[in-house]
């Protein structure tokens, strides 16, 4: 059915990196949840006003803040594929991402009501009519539901959104939280206890926790989280793929929405090599993410010296003494001044976040490391630069600058 419902009002639809295809995803999505949910929901309160269940009505609030939930991912979807304008230069992507924060903040603002509701219905009880009309309305909120989060997370995951894949979760959890109230309807039906106030108070916790996780979704992006494992690995092993490239580091990848990314890394390069020819790979790469990946990628050129034996031999030297502290620590950037009296070994060393070792120590350990450092009648220095880790780059050296 999902492949029918894309074919059949998605052109292209292969091309999910297309902003327009990746739009019409987002409508399609929002205009199947808003005619399901309504659905539901229309059925639901007919039912449970019916017969007097308060948490089949709870269920039927749920479908309606589903289906507001699907008119405001359906508009975010539209604002947010706006293109760039002088006011917003990086566009407008991170709407779907407030859209989702919407969608959290009326959840969390239902699910309060519906358990106010639910204690009312505890505190003074009434009789529940059970009926077969009741337990079909159910099944068939359980199958569609069951459909829904499929195809939400199918679509999610073809295009990347967070938002729908959130949708899909939902409406899974909306399964588990119908399926309870069919078995409190069943249950008092056949044994006449009152559960429906308890089952609705059941389901309005419900809610307030997939608020919950909603929320975190969407904030998360919003506030910077870091990029995925798979991302960074990605990237790295990419630009690492073109020829004459040593390594890389310094990576930081900026989210401005669902296929709006920006990022930039620094890649070393042999500095004996012409330095336009040089220049040539690093446009190449460059344009290369921009057409293929959708991420406009900034590089900064760090030429390093691989003919210099004693530079080569330095480096090793000091980036195991610096492994040494731990293993999560790299460097980069070396460069040796020499001096009559003495030699200063100039470099970065990345540390992750979290480190137990304050910047301060972690600097005068290196420098106490590198200057009782047995290395003959040359007396070494350490001008040591503490540079904090925003995306680790997983195989991010090929030979550790040499050749």
């Amino acid at each position: 059915m999902t492949d029918f419902l894309v074919k059949r009002f998605i052109k292209n639809s292969t091309d999910v990196n297309d902003p327009a295809v990746r739009t019409a995803y987002g409508n399609l999505a929002g205009a199947v949840g808003i005619f399901c949910n309504v659905l539901l929901c229309a059925a639901k309160l007919a039912v449970g006003t019916l017969f007097g269940s308060i948490s089949i009505t709870a269920d039927a609030v749920n479908n309606l803040s589903d289906a507001s939930s699907s008119v405001i991912t359906l508009v975010g979807f539209r604002l947010s594929a706006k293109p760039a304008d002088d006011e917003h230069p990086y566009g407008h992507a991170r709407i779907e991402y407030l859209a989702g924060l919407a969608v959290s903040v009326m959840i969390l603002v239902i699910g309060v009501e519906l358990a106010r509701s639910s204690i009312g219905k505890i505190l003074s009880p009434t009789a529940v009519e059970f009926s077969l009309v009741t337990v079909a309305v159910l099944l068939l909120s359980i199958g569609v539901k069951l459909w829904m989060a499929a195809f939400n997370k199918k679509v999610g995951r073809r295009i990347g959104s967070a938002a729908l894949e959130a949708t899909a979760m939902d409406s899974r959890n909306d399964v588990i939280s119908t399926a309870a109230v069919l078995a409190a309807s069943v249950v008092s039906g056949l044994t006449g206890l009152e559960l429906d106030g308890w089952m609705g108070l059941g389901v309005a916790l419900f809610i307030l926790w997939s608020g919950v996780g909603i929320l975190k979704e969407t904030v998360d992006p919003l506030l910077g989280e870091a990029p995925s494992e798979e991302l960074t690995d990605y990237i790295g092993k990419k630009v690492m793929s073109y020829d004459g490239v040593l390594g890389t580091h310094d990576l930081m990848v900026h989210d401005y929405g669902p296929g709006r990314r920006f990022a930039s890394v620094h890649v070393e390069m042999a500095a004996e090599n012409d330095v336009m020819q040089s220049h040539d790979v690093i446009d190449n790469i460059e344009r290369d993410f921009q057409e293929n990946d959708h991420i406009s990628l900034i590089i900064h050129y760090d030429p390093i010296l691989t003919g210099d034996d004693a530079v080569g031999t330095a480096r090793e030297w000091v980036k195991e003494l610096v492994r040494s502290i731990s293993p999560e620590l790299s460097i980069h950037d070396f460069r040796m001044v020499q001096g009559p009296s003495h030699t200063n070994l100039i470099f970065d060393t990345v540390v992750p976040h979290n480190f137990p070792l304050s910047d301060a120590a972690l600097r005068k350990r290196i420098q106490s490391l590198v200057e009782t450092h047995d290395a003959g009648e040359t007396k070494y220095y350490a001008v040591v630069t503490i540079d904090h880790s925003y995306a680790a780059i997983p195989g991010a050296c090929k030979t550790d600058g040499k050749e």
